[in-house]
């Protein structure tokens, strides 16, 4: 854990104590600072004073006594409006900060010179955090990986100077980091999200423009018009930049041409990377993904043959696309995390001869934006509260099932897709892209993900490509 020393002996208030909130309060306190926190939501405040952290309705203390108050990046801070506690804040001119600004206030003061790299987006963002985490590691390099992906910043080892620092940032968490100053910061793309929390698309693109515009060197995907704009603006301010493309050729930048990722320089081309065969990088959105995460490698010191080298061995970023097992020309895939038609779109388009598991607690819009895919399905298995919704939606135009259970629907999918191969001599795809919450069968997307693992691990003679201890009957 780093311990927050440059809050030795100030006065911090602390509001939102989940995951990272508690690691926040534990990193101030080991640094020397007085905490005081709070949380609207009874049992974190109890847990929180069992843990050791000094709790206290923040309405009710002095702030003119508070040097800086640490805001959790789940809590509201400018819309729909402001947390009751950031008005306080406001009204006794206490700055306001999150997680990733302790962050970067403690590698400025113990390791100004260690490479970080900061990624964010709207779509994207783990999976180039998980690729940049993995080239790195493979070049045997000191290696920190934390941020939005699910490792609290704080809970990462204090900086070194010889560690290379990789950290997801939600526009939450740029939100509240002032002096976040990326070695190379990555914008991928842009689309409307969060606008419940940002009011507008140009708010929630200016938020997201602040990593590049602070970085020392920026790598930018100019496949949207927001984000070109801003890489207009980045070369107005000459902030050195790299622009990548899964969808033009570019005659300077990183670009996708087929399966090839190419490099530009004044119009001079050269291929730095393959991506056939690369089961984990599959899709036009993982190339993006890729050139960013080369682009970010090759700016702080690897060698572009180092990098292309470590591609083809990564994993993948678990329930997100993820190659599960293989039984012949048989693959299963799990991207359990596709909670949405947004994004199981990417899946869709990434396979042919789809046999397609889906369903769950149904989101607004369904599945009908998914139309122009359904070619790709040879036949649906439906799950869920979402079922009867979805089978009217998929209509005449993708042969059906509703399977009820996910445990019907692997079952019955891997019977079918079998089949399917056994008479068209054709490999086939066993995808469970649910585009629905899990609430209605599962607690969340993970442990939904985890019981299609569980699953598919049962059939005989399958071969699974990720590490799997057997559970025997216990998840029947």
């Amino acid at each position: 854990m780093i311990a927050a020393l440059s809050f030795k002996d100030k006065n911090v208030a602390l509001f939102g104590l989940g995951g990272s909130g508690l690691v926040t309060a534990k990193s101030l306190m080991a640094g020397g600072a007085n905490v005081i926190a709070w949380d609207d939501n009874p049992e974190q405040v109890s847990k929180s004073g069992e843990m050791g952290i000094p709790t206290s309705d923040l309405r009710h203390i002095n702030w003119s006594e508070i040097d800086s108050f640490v805001l959790a990046p789940g809590v509201p801070l400018t819309h729909p409006k402001p947390h009751w506690t950031v008005e306080l804040a406001h009204k006794a001119g206490v700055e306001i900060i999150g997680d990733v600004e302790i962050f970067s206030r403690e590698r400025a003061s113990l390791a100004p010179n260690s490479a970080f790299i900061a990624i964010t987006g709207t779509n994207g963002k783990s999976t180039t955090t998980a690729l940049i985490s993995h080239i790195i590691g493979a070049n045997d390099l000191n290696i920190q990986m934390g941020g939005n992906i699910g490792t609290a910043v704080l809970s990462l080892d204090a900086p070194q100077d010889d560690c290379v620092y990789v950290v997801e940032c939600s526009s939450y968490q740029i939100d509240l980091a002032p002096s976040l100053h990326p070695s190379a910061g990555i914008l991928l793309n842009l689309t409307p999200d969060h606008l419940d929390r940002h009011g507008t698309m140009e708010h929630y693109a200016s938020v997201k423009e602040r990593l590049v515009q602070k970085s020392d060197h920026a790598i930018i995907g100019v496949d949207d018009t927001y984000c070109r704009d801003i890489q207009a603006r980045l070369k107005q301010n000459q902030v050195a930049n790299t622009s990548i493309s899964a969808k033009e050729i570019l005659s300077d930048g990183l670009f996708l041409d087929e399966h090839l990722i190419v490099n530009s320089t004044d119009g001079q081309n050269s291929i730095v990377a393959d991506l056939s065969g690369i089961e984990t990088l599959r899709g036009q959105h993982n190339a993006q993904n890729a050139a960013a995460a080369i682009a970010a490698c090759h700016t702080i010191g690897l060698s572009f043959d180092e990098i292309a080298n470590a591609l083809s061995s990564f994993p993948g970023l678990k329930h997100r696309m993820q190659p599960v097992a293989r039984l012949g020309e048989l693959l299963f895939i799990n991207d359990s995390k596709a909670t949405n038609a947004e994004a199981t779109a990417p899946a869709l388009k990434s396979y042919e001869d789809i046999f397609w598991i889906l369903g769950g607690l149904p989101k607004d819009g369904g599945i009908t934006s998914l139309s122009p895919h359904f070619g790709r399905v040879q036949k649906a298995f439906l799950i869920g509260e979402a079922a009867p919704k979805f089978a009217a939606e998929l209509g005449d135009a993708v042969e059906f099932e509703i399977a009820n259970t996910l445990e019907n629907a692997v079952a019955h999918g891997y019977d079918a897709a079998k089949e399917f191969h056994a008479q068209s001599g054709r490999k086939a795809t066993i995808l469970f892209s649910p585009a629905c919450a899990s609430f209605d069968q599962f607690r969340n997307f993970e442990i939904r993900g985890e019981c299609f693992v569980d699953q598919v691990a049962k059939i005989d003679g399958i071969d699974m490509l990720i590490p799997y201890e057997s559970k025997g009957e216990a998840n029947g």
